[in-house]
């Protein structure tokens, strides 16, 4: 990264994050926010991320300072690449690894061809549940929220489209994958409608996210070398 001055946060940068694993997004923001106003004593600055990334996620993460955060919305519509990897036979509430395995299905039923066959199904316009464990809002409260009571509540499909789904390797229970998709794709549910396709069980077991328009994970810093290359303690 090359060192930025104290007017170049605050006329705007996107930066270019690689989220850690178990960080919120929101982590990741006060990270750097924290560190460019102790570099450069500043009382406040205007920053935000392009897109959330779920603490078991890892990956690309924009973060937009100053006056860059106006460019946060045509960011969140970019086209997103993921890599990770769908463990079938078993569910879980929460489509990925926050929460316990709640029923086991059988899976010497499903062979290679199948498991590629199945993605074609996944491809283009589609229909899709957002995940009852999600931030999402309905009247007022985060879905995840009503999911920890125990609530039942009625979610509404959302179209999405995805462009790419390949598999990479399969190691059963594991099969490991790439999807390029369109903005409110969450591949918590596609891991989740992919193992019903199979008729079995399904949960997201990893996720990296690698690309986000022209913006590329391989050219990402940790928040932790960000602070380093401010001249900030790690």
């Amino acid at each position: 990264m090359q060192l930025k001055t104290q007017e170049d946060f605050l006329d705007g940068q996107i930066l270019v994050i690689d989220k850690p694993l178990e960080w919120s997004s929101f982590q990741a923001v006060n990270a750097l926010k924290w560190a460019i106003r102790k570099k450069f004593n500043l009382k406040k600055i205007k920053i935000g991320h392009a897109g959330t990334l779920d603490p078991l996620a890892t990956g690309l993460l924009l973060i937009c300072t100053g006056k860059f955060t106006k460019k946060i919305p045509e960011l969140q519509g970019q086209v997103k690449e993921y890599t990770g990897t769908i463990t079938l036979g078993a569910t879980r509430p929460s489509y990925d690894l926050e929460t316990e395995i709640d029923q086991t299905f059988p899976i010497d039923h499903i062979n290679e061809n199948q498991i590629q066959q199945a993605t074609r199904q996944f491809i283009g316009a589609i229909e899709q549940y957002p995940p009852i464990f999600s931030a999402l809002k309905k009247d007022g409260k985060r879905l995840y929220e009503f999911a920890r009571e125990g609530k039942t509540v009625e979610i509404k499909p959302r179209t999405i489209h995805i462009s790419t789904f390949e598999i990479t390797q399969i190691t059963m229970p594991e099969v490991h994958f790439r999807v390029v998709c369109g903005k409110g794709t969450y591949i918590r549910s596609l891991a989740h409608d992919f193992g019903k396709s199979l008729e079995t069980g399904a949960y997201l077991s990893a996720l990296r996210r690698t690309k986000i328009g022209d913006f590329n994970v391989d050219n990402a810093v940790t928040p932790a070398v960000f602070k380093e290359n401010l001249g900030l303690e790690a």
